[in-house]
């Protein structure tokens, strides 16, 4: 595709690298595919590292976070022509949010956080949000737990919110009723929610209303034509050759289902005074 006719993307905000250990490439590596693709502001969000080390199996070590700073410090440098922002994808949980804001946005300096959840608390234990909500208690304990992160106020956006949908198959009165509540609160909160690029880049599953994809959800998203919310579109990259992967499907859905697409160019303009 030659430089006249490639699509004009302004900003991918959801970025992986490996050391989320479920990801290919470094940040060189995403900064050299976003500029050939007409990239314009590039946001690294690997899944945050934690102080206590849970969940080691999906994101980097506490250890690796000066590393991850300073790789992306370093892409910033050698890649003058794009805008390159320092992000994480933040795990919900009130526990957390001391460290997110003194550690992450405060003491080391980053651009912003993602939200999401990724597992959620149910009767003690820790349930996985992709494959672990097979009923309506849990479907009602995950959507509990994605305001709880809405309400948070440390978070750009708030990531797939309908990824309910990958272990939770019918579209049923109970899955409405739980996305009307997402949605009602990401609409009172101001909290832009996302729709995900990497859902599409999954396989479709079947369920017992027919095959579609685990997640976007494309009847949560009709849903959110209802209320009066704003949505950011994200490739949610996994290799650099997805760096803007799907986008243009998803901003189909957007745009077929009448959704307002947030501006978030406030995070660039910080990052752009050295506030960042």
């Amino acid at each position: 595709m030659t430089s006249d006719t490639r699509p004009k993307i302004l900003a991918n905000l959801h970025t992986h690298t490996r050391r989320c250990k479920h990801a290919q490439g470094a940040a060189a590596d995403y900064c050299q595919a976003a500029l050939a693709a007409g990239v314009g502001v590039l946001g690294f969000s690997d899944h945050a590292a934690l102080p206590d080390n849970r969940w080691l199996d999906v994101r980097m070590h506490s250890s690796e976070l000066a590393d991850y700073c300073r790789e992306i410090d370093t892409a910033r440098e050698a890649f003058p022509a794009l805008t390159v922002l320092k992000g994480m994808e933040c795990d919900v949980d009130p526990a957390y949010e001391p460290y997110y804001r003194d550690e992450l946005l405060g003491r080391l300096g980053f651009d912003y956080l993602i939200g999401a959840v990724h597992w959620f608390p149910y009767q003690g234990q820790w349930v996985g949000a992709h494959s672990g909500i097979r009923d309506v208690e849990r479907l009602r304990a995950y959507t509990a737990w994605v305001i709880e992160g809405m309400q948070c106020d440390l978070f750009a956006f708030i990531a797939h919110p309908d990824v309910f949908g990958c272990s939770y198959l019918p579209w049923d009165r109970d899955a409405e009723a739980c996305s009307r509540d997402m949605l009602q609160a990401a609409a009172d909160l101001h909290m832009p929610i996302e729709i995900n690029g990497y859902g599409l880049r999954k396989p479709v599953i079947e369920t017992p209303d027919g095959r579609r994809r685990s997640y976007p959800l494309h009847k949560f998203w009709e849903l959110a034509q209802e209320y009066d919310i704003e949505v950011v579109i994200t490739s949610d990259a996994h290799e650099p050759w997805n760096v803007i992967g799907n986008i243009d499907e998803a901003t189909a859905m957007a745009e077929s289902c009448n959704l307002r697409v947030a501006d978030l160019s406030r995070l660039w303009t910080k990052a752009a005074r050295g506030c960042g």
